[in-house]
């Protein structure tokens, strides 16, 4: 096909610097796929970010269009399960990484990586979740499935007001917690506060910079994106039979802490992989997501953003300072 779209391309110079602008694509030029998919809404994520500056450990190979998350319609298939003018989401795939991503009006992709867009919930509100949204919920899951039920104390959440601790407290005020967001952000106070955290702290008071092998017993169960002395911190300061679960590596992808808090109060470490997840089981866990675990005030959660404005929020996610999720209109 030699119709053209617009996308965000990002390129590299022969000098090794990578710019990025919005160019005209060709739908012919999108890599082989059985389902072309017209994209409505995308989201910013920051390992869209990284793509943006060419991180290599996201995408190998440049000219490259990032967008790890896309929602829209179904333009024409060559499967099945899918037929001209389907609502449907993609995300958690390698699209936007080492295929062209959402941040072009179109993608074509393997009909494996293609979800129906879940009942109850909007293209839009879709990409309010995302990536980030579904990793924050497979957290809220694991956090269930030990058995961290409200009834046992706090929850703390770091870096909460990016993309996966923002829908966490959302999520986890939703469901009954008591949620404590952490930040380094002294003017997110009501911002956090309106999406339902309990209290706002400093993300000093979950960072123990002494190095010390236990520290008190405070939290029932954690949800960490930062990885590093926070998620040690974390686990030595968890109650008795609690669980910390990592989602991220913004700070740190270093561990550095001792055997103590694991062999002394059964404290469990769970990781969190979204792109390995079974289509079976994010159906499900999405179906939480559009119905029963839908945060009343999803809306708060999100800004809107055009594909022609979205570079000062490229720059604001990769200096720390976005504020919730970003939801990109492709349309």
């Amino acid at each position: 096909m030699s119709l053209t779209f617009k996308a965000l391309v990002v390129r590299e110079s022969s000098n090794g610097q990578y710019t990025r602008a919005i160019e005209r694509s060709k739908i012919g030029d999108l890599p082989n796929g059985e389902i072309l998919i017209r994209v409505h809404f995308s989201s910013l994520n920051y390992k869209d970010g990284l793509s943006c500056i060419g991180n290599r450990g996201v995408t190998r190979h440049y000219p490259h269009t990032p967008g790890i998350d896309a929602a829209g319609t179904v333009e024409s298939s060559e499967s099945n399960t899918f037929k001209p003018g389907d609502s449907v989401v993609v995300i958690s795939q390698d699209l936007g990484m080492n295929t062209s991503g959402g941040f072009g009006q179109y993608i074509r992709v393997p009909a494996s990586w293609v979800m129906p867009l879940p009942r109850k919930i909007s293209l839009r509100e879709s990409m309010i979740y995302g990536t980030a949204g579904f990793t924050a919920g497979l957290s809220v899951e694991a956090l269930k499935h030990q058995k961290i039920t409200p009834e046992r104390g706090p929850i703390v959440v770091t870096g909460a007001t990016g993309g996966v601790g923002s829908i966490s407290v959302a999520l986890l005020s939703g469901l009954g917690y008591t949620v404590f967001a952490s930040t380094g952000k002294t003017s997110a106070e009501l911002f956090l506060k309106t999406i339902g955290a309990t209290e706002v702290i400093d993300r000093d008071a979950v960072n123990d910079s002494l190095g010390r092998s236990m520290l008190k017993e405070t939290w029932a169960g954690a949800i960490d994106t930062l990885g590093g002395s926070t998620l040690a911190t974390l686990i030595k300061s968890c109650q008795a039979n609690g669980t910390v679960v990592a989602t991220g590596l913004v700070a740190s992808s270093d561990l550095p802490t001792t055997v103590l808090p694991f062999i002394l109060r059964g404290v469990s470490l769970l990781g969190i992989n979204s792109q390995g997840t079974k289509m079976s089981d994010r159906r499900k866990l999405w179906s939480k997501l559009a119905e029963d675990w839908k945060p009343k005030k999803l809306e708060k959660l999100a800004v809107d953003c055009m594909l022609d404005d979205l570079e000062p929020e490229i720059d604001r996610i990769l200096g720390g300072k976005q504020q919730g999720r970003i939801v990109v209109d492709m349309r």
